[in-house]
């Protein structure tokens, strides 16, 4: 098969794979604000959530991780041969991808949990893994696009300004959201 309909379908599930995962923590977020809620309101909206989890994580981001992987791992072996993984940049995208996968678990364990009605985390905590996803996307896209030519003191500090960005973000949403 052409390397560029592999590329392009690799890409097309990255990017379903990371909706899932951007969408999936701000679907926590809401779950647990719904708690907050009276009844029946609190039953209704809970029930709701846990049903678009459920077909968020089992529809579109476990088979778009999946396949994201399975089309990324086929360029690199299939297409490219062992020579790729002898790039730095790649291995520096494999453990962010590792990382990713980590990240995605961690949200498959937190909706068992909620399921099973045994989680404990704020949604102020969920606030906070949501921005996560961010962080991956980022570094990413920044290691494939700039492979080699990436500083690593630039890159760096780019990383903690982004993370410093983010976290001064959620800080202001938080003041904003308290004054309301």
């Amino acid at each position: 098969m052409n390397l560029l309909y592999i590329k392009a379908l690799h890409i097309v599930f990255v990017v379903t794979w990371f909706a899932g995962l951007f969408y999936i923590w701000r679907l926590f977020v809401n779950y647990v604000e719904a708690g907050e809620r009276t009844e029946p309101a609190k039953t209704i909206l809970q029930e709701q959530f846990l049903l678009m989890m459920k077909r968020l994580y089992y529809g579109i981001t476990w088979p778009s991780a999946i396949l994201a992987s399975f089309f990324g791992f086929y360029m690199m072996f299939g297409m490219y041969g062992w020579l790729w993984i002898k790039q730095p940049w790649l291995h520096i995208k494999l453990s962010f991808v590792l990382l990713l996968w980590i990240y995605h678990a961690y949200g498959q364990r937190i909706l068992t949990q909620i399921t099973e009605g045994t989680c404990t985390k704020s949604s102020n905590f969920f606030r906070l893994m949501n921005e996560l996803a961010s962080v991956f996307l980022i570094v990413i896209i920044f290691v494939v696009v700039l492979k080699d030519t990436l500083s690593w003191i630039w890159g760096l500090v780019g990383l903690v300004i982004v993370i410093a960005v983010l976290l001064l973000a959620i800080k202001a949403y938080k003041k904003m959201r308290e004054k309301v």
